[in-house]
């Protein structure tokens, strides 16, 4: 029997991480792989993702074109099949680099299914293996609710191997992978409509945000459904789906994206004493540390957030622990939940760091918020109404900056600067002090004087 000091069982983005890092820290590491390299994030998530969301945009930039005087004599033409071969063609070749990244930094690759046989055993095939530890990185897979019909519906993993580009759509959901789509196949030219049971999408960022963004995309032309939920979906020259509405719509796809549930069938927890709770997520401690002290899980498994970047640092933050704690300072073995900066790419983009003026004041915390509404200048010329939406909230008696929010064209590039000034400690006072370059939409971050509310 083969041993190692730890088996990682998956190569998504967290085990990747962890296994890569604990490797160049002396440890001999095998990671665990029955699906292709990368995870969700590299082969249907964030990548393919984005490649899609850039392609919508370009509909919105042809438009913008004539105000600035430049002529498309020819109607331009997008080809579905061009898109997808290409997005393929990238993955694969994102895929060999995870290989290379594991070879390099001495990692075996085996694979095949993992299914833990106790404490200290892997078993991949017919071969079993020993570790001292074993780390769960399985990432998790999108959740379709029983509904009548639901064989019909496709996830976010099929959306990105449509063979064809659907005319008419409805998707169902209201977080970022639902709210992300509805906007990439309304700028493809897709008749697209969003079913979201609750009254408004995307719960748990700032209201100002949510509000603003519900009006652009009703103006972008996306149907918006709320208060409403699929009762059943039928088959017939065609889908038709029916609501509770009372409403029907017929359509050429159906997707869910009504939330994704941690890989663990087949695992072998049984075999442990790891525990499980009622949302069907590994429970961990502020380590990682599973009931099981020889076993660890991050990521989508574990859903403190399900975020690539999130899994990234807590696999790196477990190696460092695990393999080197004494080369490291606290807070280089450990992760901040509170200021997590992280992006949703509708048109426009919504991204976000820190607490929304909700959660601020939800947590005792007396506020003082600083907004702006206004027409970027990139849009001046043209006869769009979009808007951008800027939003600074901050605690009063100290001063301290405690989130930023927007709506606007490149919103994750600004906030991931503004990320490190909040996670740094700045206050509005940093902020009015910084100079802002112009002109830029990023500027009117420090140019913000007077408080909104």
């Amino acid at each position: 029997m083969s041993e190692y000091d730890l088996i990682v069982i998956g190569a998504g983005s967290g085990g990747v991480r962890a296994s890569r890092v604990a490797a160049s820290l002396g440890a001999k590491v095998a990671v665990v792989e029955e699906r292709a390299l990368g995870g969700t994030c590299v082969n249907v998530g964030c990548v393919p993702k984005k490649l899609f969301v850039n392609a919508s945009q370009f509909q919105d930039q042809f438009s913008h074109a004539k105000g600035y005087g430049w002529s498309l004599n020819n109607t331009p033409q997008f080809s579905w099949q061009t898109l997808r071969e290409n997005k393929d063609l990238e993955i694969a070749r994102l895929n060999s680099v995870y290989g290379d990244i594991l070879a390099s930094a001495g990692v075996e690759l085996l694979r095949g299914h993992g299914r833990i046989m106790g404490p200290h055993s892997v078993q991949v095939g017919e071969r079993e293996y020993s570790a001292k530890k074993i780390l769960i990185a399985v990432g998790g897979w999108p959740f379709i609710p029983d509904v009548p019909g639901r064989e019909y519906a496709i996830s976010s993993n099929e959306v990105f191997f449509l063979e064809q580009l659907p005319k008419t759509m409805v998707i169902v959901g209201g977080g970022y992978i639902a709210c992300e789509f509805a906007s990439v196949f309304n700028g493809l030219g897709v008749e697209t409509h969003l079913v979201y049971r609750r009254d408004l999408f995307l719960r748990g960022f700032d209201l100002d945000i949510r509000e603003l963004m519900a009006r652009q995309m009703k103006d972008k032309g996306v149907h918006l459904h709320f208060n409403t939920d699929v009762t059943r979906i039928e088959h017939n020259d065609g889908l038709k789906v029916y609501l509770d509405s009372g409403a029907t719509l017929a359509v050429d796809e159906v997707m869910y994206a009504t939330g994704r549930k941690p890989l663990l069938e087949g695992l072998g927890l049984e075999n442990t004493q790891v525990v499980v709770n009622e949302k069907g997520l590994i429970e961990v401690d502020a380590t990682l540390q599973t009931a099981e002290p020889s076993i660890y899980a991050l990521g989508d498994a574990v859903g403190r957030k399900e975020l690539t970047p999130v899994a990234l640092a807590e696999g790196m933050a477990l190696a460092r622990r695990l393999y080197a704690p004494q080369s490291f300072t606290e807070d280089q073995l450990r992760i901040n939940y509170d200021l997590i900066p992280t992006a949703v790419f509708t048109q426009p983009n919504i991204a976000t760091v820190g607490l929304s003026e909700e959660a601020a004041q939800e947590r005792g915390f007396v506020v003082e918020v600083y907004s702006a509404t206004f027409t970027p200048m990139l849009l001046s010329l043209t006869d769009s109404t979009e808007k951008v939406l800027i939003k600074l909230v901050v605690d009063k008696p100290s001063d301290k900056v405690l989130g930023a929010h927007m709506i606007g064209l490149d919103a994750g590039e600004i906030i991931q600067g503004l990320a490190v000034a909040i996670t740094a400690g700045a206050t509005k006072a940093d902020f009015d002090r910084t100079l802002g370059i112009h002109p830029t939409v990023a500027e009117e971050f420090v140019t913000l004087r007077k408080p909104t509310k």
